[in-house]
This record gives C-alpha cells, sequence and structure tokens, in this order.
C-alpha cells in the first residue's frame, strides 16, 4: 500500500464527496485545508494528518487514520479518520441553532389564488 493517497481521491472514498470531481471542486476552491494549509487536488494525504473539510454550513475537523482510494462501504470509510471532539461540538451546536432559527422564522406559504389575482391585476394597472 502506498504511504500517501490524493487527497481528492480519500476525500471521495471516505465519502465526503459524492463525486471525485467535487472533491477535487473544493480542494481547489480553498474549502480543504491540509495541515492548515491550502493544498491542491493532487497533494497526497499521509496517516497523521489533520484536515479541514468545509460543506455547506458544515466545517469537519479530522485526523487521517488510514488511506483508501477506492470507495468502498460507509462503515469501512468511517474508520479511516476521526473527527476532532472540538469540530463534533462546535458543528452540533450549530446546527442547533439553525434549527432554531428555521422555527423562530414565520413560515412562507402562497397567498390563495383570489389574492394572487388581485396582486396580479393590481401590478397590470399600475404598470
Amino acid at each position: 500500500m502506498a504511504d500517501s493517497v490524493r487527497i481528492d481521491k480519500w476525500l471521495w472514498a471516505t465519502r465526503f464527496y459524492k463525486t471525485r470531481s467535487l472533491a477535487a471542486e473544493s480542494v481547489s476552491g480553498g474549502k480543504v485545508h491540509l495541515n492548515g494549509m491550502r493544498v491542491k487536488p493532487a497533494k497526497g494525504v499521509k496517516v497523521g494528518d489533520r484536515l479541514e473539510i468545509r460543506r455547506g454550513h458544515e466545517v469537519f475537523e479530522v485526523d487521517v487514520l488510514g488511506l483508501m482510494d477506492r470507495r468502498g462501504p460507509a462503515r469501512v470509510a468511517q474508520t479511516q479518520y476521526e473527527e476532532t471532539e472540538a469540530s463534533r461540538r462546535r458543528r452540533e451546536e450549530e446546527a442547533a441553532l439553525r434549527k432554531l432559527s428555521r422555527a423562530a422564522a414565520p413560515a412562507q406559504r402562497r397567498p390563495p389564488g383570489r389574492d394572487r389575482a388581485r396582486i396580479r391585476r393590481f401590478n397590470r394597472d399600475q404598470g
């Protein structure tokens, strides 16, 4: 087994991204840092490296425990890294805050048909 694997392959194989091209795009876009530094998709990942992965609202901070260059079962993929406790706690807190903010916001709904007709008529008359 090689002592390093391309970072885009590793991210795809460990199921952080659905396709390898998405993984490469995220690495190129600066959303993935290896040991605190921005890298290119061909950079090798070694056991013991630390990755910071940004996916939408989520930020994962993981330590590399194993190397995979082929996509396999999710159970196997999860054994190849370990998320830091601080990262897990931060993600859970942020998710809870997002959930609360969604619950506090009033539900957006479409106006009933009669009201939509009035709005269209009003806009037509104003134009």
